[in-house]
């Protein structure tokens, strides 16, 4: 063996091992020997992935696919390259170039089934994840990700077969027994509480248990009517996650002082021309997911789900160097941006998420209120719709929500009072905003959705300049996939469960509700 052949071998075995360093030195070495390789380019690729060099993780792996055209899992983990960089364009092409190219390796299946979900094509990513699975059914990870995607995609009798599926392949894919818990109403005949409680005794020393197996109770005991014990649960599941986070109240106070300071639009100041956006905004769980159903089942509208994009545009063009995306070092660089170029850059980077082919898209990302005055200044024609539900259901729905782990947006959800002190923040921030730019943001009530449906689509049909059409009403009949925590409850009729839940809690929520009175915040 040569004594190239025997480092590409030992590059491999690092690669395979997880020694990303090694693989990614040995690849470098071997680059200088066999510039042609495609393999080589391959190796050196996924190690600068793993070690999050994506510029050279996209160099090394798109040079692969060029090399050696035949291989889905080079494009595959060039589409991964892609999306962790956020150039979601990129990824679904990439994504698409290996899915022509029929893989048969679940890992490349499933790899390609998370860029789907990530670019919102769920129905691609419930097409790769199926295969993924039916060639490994024993695979509990891969019967999660095609159960969470089926529930997108709103058939939630084949999610929850899935999810028990998984979770009898391994009891300990903790987030599987809180997806099954929320696919329906538990009751006292049917419901997974025994099961639950055992678990927990057993594994009550690891965190990720603790929080999962305590929020799947939570949701159970609640159904049942069991509330004292439910809160209970929502306190211990969080609780075992807070001191893990970068929790910092200090650090919202900062970003949010900053964004008052944002002005509306200037004088003459030039934005994008597009009129396709309807931003919906408000607080996580104020009722954003069903004004969407609304606006998207009218046909000349489309849900584009909840886009990260005019965050991640606004961050690369302020010149940022900061780990968050958006905080105060961010908001002051991007006084100087170019607020045409940065509305027609958002609007582009949002094509992956099947934008274009109608003629308004909805961004429904709750935190865009960040970003209402950059929005307003980019993007002069766009429509901003903010949700405004009863503050105390707004501040426990946080609480009882478990949002995405790895995202800083949500830190404030681990502690009740955390809740309580970002929501007065938030409300702070709305009333900046009608005061830099009267009437440009249009604030609704989920309360008055709930109580004249009919009324409140004609208003928000009538801001976003569409004409009337009935589909608005019937908007549980939308087929279109839905990504967010109200999936399943957005695909029923409307109705009034959710209004005045926390009374259920009042005894507890007795110290959130001070400090929201304390705030001058009663309704």
């Amino acid at each position: 063996m040569s004594e190239p052949a025997q480092v590409y071998a030992r590059a491999i075995e690092a690669l395979n091992r997880g020694q990303w360093q090694e693989a990614r030195s040995l690849g470098s070495q071997l680059l200088q020997q066999a510039p042609d390789h495609a393999g080589v380019h391959f190796v050196a690729g996924v190690a600068a992935l793993q070690l999050q060099q994506l510029r050279d993780a996209i160099t090394f792996l798109r040079r692969a696919t060029i090399l050696n055209p035949r291989r889905a899992d080079y494009f595959a983990q060039l589409a991964r390259a892609f999306a962790t960089a956020r150039l979601l364009n990129e990824a679904c092409q990439a994504a698409d170039a290996a899915f022509l190219l029929s893989p048969e390796d679940p890992l490349t299946l499933d790899t390609l089934g998370v860029i789907f979900s990530q670019a919102h094509a769920h129905a691609k990513a419930a097409q790769v994840f199926r295969k993924a699975a039916s060639l490994m059914p024993a695979q509990a990870g891969y019967r999660f990700n095609l159960a969470t995607s089926l529930m997108y995609s709103g058939d939630i009798e084949a999610a929850e077969r899935e999810y028990e599926a998984c979770i009898s392949l391994d009891p300990t894919c903790w987030k599987a027994h809180l997806a099954l818990s929320q696919q329906r109403r538990q009751s006292p005949g049917s419901n997974h509480v025994d099961a639950l409680e055992t678990l927990l005794a057993e594994h009550d020393a690891v965190p990720e248990a603790r929080l999962y197996l305590n929020l799947a109770l939570a949701k159970e005991r609640e159904d049942l009517g069991q509330y004292a014990k439910a809160f209970g649960h929502y306190v211990q599941g969080k609780g075992s996650q807070r001191s893990q986070r970068a929790r910092s109240v200090e650090r919202d106070r900062e970003m949010f002082k900053a964004l008052m300071s944002v002005p509306g639009p200037r004088p003459g100041e030039r934005g994008s021309k597009s009129a396709e956006p309807i931003f919906i905004f408000g607080m996580p769980r104020s009722g954003t997911t069903l004004v969407d159903r609304i606006l998207s089942s009218h046909s000349q509208v489309r849900s584009a789900g909840e886009l990260q994009e005019f965050g991640l545009v606004l961050k690369r063009m302020s010149g940022s160097r900061t780990n968050h995306l958006l905080d105060a070092d961010t908001i002051t660089r991007a006084a100087n941006v170019d607020m045409e170029l940065l509305g027609d850059r958002y609007v582009e980077s949002t094509r992956p998420a099947g934008t274009g082919v109608a003629p308004r898209f909805i961004d429904k990302l709750p935190h865009n209120f960040l970003y209402a005055g950059f929005i307003a200044r980019a993007l002069p024609n766009a429509r901003m719709i903010c949700l405004r539900r009863d503050p105390m259901d707004t501040c426990l729905s946080n609480f009882r929500q478990l949002f995405a782990l790895k995202s800083p947006y949500y830190d404030y959800s681990f502690d009740l009072m955390d809740t309580g002190r970002y929501y007065i923040l938030y409300r702070e921030l709305i009333a900046h905003w009608h005061r830099a730019m009267p009437g440009r943001i249009l604030e609704i009530s989920y309360e008055a959705i709930v109580d004249d449906l009919e009324a409140s689509a004609r208003e928000l049909l009538g801001f976003c300049g569409l004409p009337w059409e009935d589909a608005c009403l019937a908007f549980e009949e939308n087929q279109a996939p839905v990504a967010t925590a109200s999936a399943v409850q957005v695909r029923e009729p409307i109705n009034r469960k959710s209004v005045g839940r926390w009374r259920r809690y009042e005894n507890e929520l007795a110290e959130l509700r001070e400090l929201l009175r304390g705030a001058g915040i009663e309704d």
